[in-house]
């Protein structure tokens, strides 16, 4: 009796697509191909090219593991373990928020104002921020600050993976750094109101850290401390940049000028909504 060879590629990655789909996954060919690539160790293109090879077995288990994972609800950077962040890849798990695309505007508006000096990133999760800042501006140093201890982890892990050189101190907030002064402060803090978070779609509020999302009853918890305590930290003439939702991106702006600041501005993200806050820090208390 003649034994069957291996599945084709082609027919593993239609038929998760197939059930991507089933499941609600937006992209799912898209997801398969690269899911696949992930597995084969191969681009997405090369994974294209490939359709018609039969599947080795482990490749195929690994495959069938991954597509299960993405069904059950876990977000594709998770399975794949990995996220870009502008010309960085990161190592991405459940301890940390996930980069988004919208968050690499805060390097681009940061580094348009202060390219050089020192510069600290509170809240840094992955450490996306401030590995993206020493790999593309000229700073003597830049210091990356989290309260939770598996984050700040996550983070020295892609500053090896990285090379980037930064400063990694566990805080709340800017609490640590009493007596330090800074040129440059971004941040990207949690900025869901409570009731927001309870609604958030599941394959969010499931797997990313409510720390990393929630800000108290108006979403400003977070973002109105950073404001306070960066008129402490930053130099005069330092600038601050942080991400913000966009509903409440005027609310903000109101409490940085409440407070002192100059040269308050809210920029729009790639999609056109009011999404970062700049500012900056220009007289001694």
């Amino acid at each position: 009796m003649r034994s069957e060879g291996p599945v084709a590629i082609g027919g593993l990655i239609e038929a998760a697509a197939l059930r991507l789909r089933a499941a609600g996954v937006t992209k799912p060919r898209r997801e398969a191909h690269r899911l696949w690539a992930w597995v084969s160790r191969s681009s997405p293109g090369e994974a294209y090219l490939s359709r018609d090879r039969g599947a080795e077995h482990e490749p195929a288990r690994e495959f069938e593991r991954a597509v299960s994972r993405r069904i059950a609800g876990e977000p594709l950077a998770y399975v794949l373990g990995s996220t870009g962040f502008r010309h960085l890849t990161l190592r991405c798990d459940r301890r940390a928020l996930i980069p988004r695309p919208e968050t690499e505007g805060v390097v681009e508006l940061a580094l348009e104002r202060m390219p050089t000096g020192r510069a600290v990133d509170l809240g840094t999760g992955t450490g996306c921020l401030a590995l993206a800042l020493a790999r593309e501006g000229r700073f003597d140093e830049v210091v990356a600050v989290d309260s939770s201890a598996e984050a700040l982890a996550l983070a020295r892990e892609n500053a090896v993976l990285t090379g980037g050189g930064i400063r990694l101190i566990r805080s709340d907030l800017g609490a640590a750094l009493r007596g330090e002064r800074f040129d440059l402060l971004v941040a990207n803090p949690p900025y869901l109101t409570d009731a927001e978070y309870g609604a958030l779609d599941p394959s969010v509020k499931a797997w990313e850290p409510r720390s990393a999302l929630a800000a108290g009853a108006d979403g400003l918890e977070v973002s109105g401390r950073i404001l306070e305590e960066g008129r402490r930290l930053l130099r005069p003439g330092g600038w601050l940049v942080m991400e913000l939702d966009s509903t409440r991106s005027g609310d903000a702006a109101t409490i940085a000028r409440s407070l002192g600041w100059a040269e308050v501005r809210v920029h729009d993200d790639l999609f056109g909504r009011p999404r970062y806050l700049a500012a900056r820090r220009e007289h001694l208390e």
